[in-house]
């Protein structure tokens, strides 16, 4: 089954010449001399030659504006790693507002839904952000950015466009139902929301957590407190999309509901070893936990940890398998680079690196629903996951 992630479609075109009439030929191929590279293997020296080359033989002029960014990109690339990336300056400074939980822009969260797309297609509005104090919906498609059309920017330019200094104003056009109009959104400071819960029906509480970011594990467990004073006597955690965060939180919430032991391995580049462990105290309630092959990093290691102590019934699908963890290492021009320096273990020592983390009980669902959930739109009714959650609590 083809479920729905974010995909980058690279497409390339070959222009090719297939006659001779209005197509004009050199008489002969020019054979121009280089320096030699000093030696085989020099990246440097080879680079040299390419921007010599493109410097004096190049027709429209060549700009090394972003030469510096593709490169450090193109150096982070050739580790072959999936894991590590470079970031720009504006995509780092995005991160860092990201795991603090707050930003200045307009509240929303969009998408390429598809590639023929004029635009981005709004996903989630932030209650009382710009966009829904301005009467933005969901399913309406950001089209044009001060006047300027969408359609040929990345997610990334897109939202460096629409954010800024809090106080000023951006002005959309919006598509929505056929028909396109103009809002102008003052944007503000907007509070990232990565924890809701609430009471379901037999005393069962529901936690989504959608990220391990600052906070994260406070969060929760607040949240688990506040069920339990409602009646909860059992929870079910929400880790489905989750794309991970920082281990001091995960490591954090695991040590508030397991009891004595490992909690979590990790082995640098050096070789050095270390293991975080839990107290004595623990949570004792009937727990279940949703995944699905979008949950990352902590989201999968916290669902391994509950499984591994026979302390939650894990639901869903076959996580991402991510055993690598990054360091940030932050750039003299505000740039920065995540690299992989070690790998993360399970209490067990167990990596789970291209494997995952297998569900006690696997569910399926459609592509359609896989979408709605990722939305946010897929009602508690329709969702097959969470309903095999339920049941799985109901039988303990």
């Amino acid at each position: 089954m083809k479920q729905m992630k974010t995909i980058a479609a690279l497409l390339m075109t070959a222009a090719v010449c297939l006659s001779f009439t209005g197509c004009m030929l050199p008489d002969h191929t020019e054979s121009v001399s280089v320096p030699a590279m000093a030696e085989q293997g020099n990246y440097s020296a080879k680079l040299n030659e390419v921007i010599a080359i493109l410097e004096q033989y190049y027709i429209d002029g060549y700009d090394t504006s972003e030469l510096g960014d593709y490169l450090a990109e193109a150096a982070v690339s050739a580790t072959g790693d999936r894991w590590s990336y470079y970031m720009t300056a504006d995509e780092y400074a995005s991160t860092l507002e990201t795991e603090s939980n707050s930003y200045v822009g307009i509240g929303v969260t969009v998408q390429r839904v598809n590639e023929s797309d004029e635009g981005y297609t709004i996903t989630e509005i932030t209650p009382n952000g710009s966009a829904d104090d301005g009467g933005l919906q969901v399913g309406d498609m950001i089209i044009a950015v001060e006047g300027i059309s969408v359609t040929d920017q990345d997610i990334t330019e897109l939202k460096n466009r629409i954010r800024g200094e809090e106080g000023t104003t951006v002005d959309l056009t919006i598509l929505r139902d056929q028909k396109t109009f103009d809002v102008t959104l003052t944007r503000k400071a907007v509070q990232i929301v990565v924890v809701t819960y609430e009471l379901l029906s037999d005393h069962i509480g529901y936690i989504k957590l959608s990220q391990f970011t600052h906070d994260s594990a406070s969060m929760v467990i607040s949240a688990i407190e506040e069920l339990q004073e409602q009646g909860a006597d059992s929870l079910i955690f929400d880790l489905r999309f989750n794309p991970g965060g920082f281990k001091s939180e995960l490591v954090t919430l695991l040590d508030y509901l397991l009891p004595e032991g490992p909690l979590f391995r990790s082995v640098d580049y050096l070789g050095n070893e270390d293991v975080d462990y839990s107290d004595a105290s623990c949570l004792q309630l009937p727990m279940a936990v949703l995944v699905n092959g979008d949950s990352y990093s902590a989201a999968e290691f916290f669902a391994a940890a509950l499984q591994e102590y026979d302390w939650a019934t894990v639901v869903g699908k076959q996580t991402t398998g991510k055993s690598n963890y990054q360091q940030t290492f932050r750039l003299s021009d505000g740039s920065a680079l995540a690299v992989s320096t070690g790998h993360y273990q399970t209490p067990n020592g167990v990596t789970l690196e291209g494997i995952g983390v297998t569900p006690d009980v696997i569910v399926e669902i459609s592509d359609e629903d896989y979408y709605d959930l990722y939305r946010g739109k897929l009602s508690f009714t329709d969702d097959a996951q969470l309903a095999s959650a339920i049941a799985a609590l109901q039988n303990k």
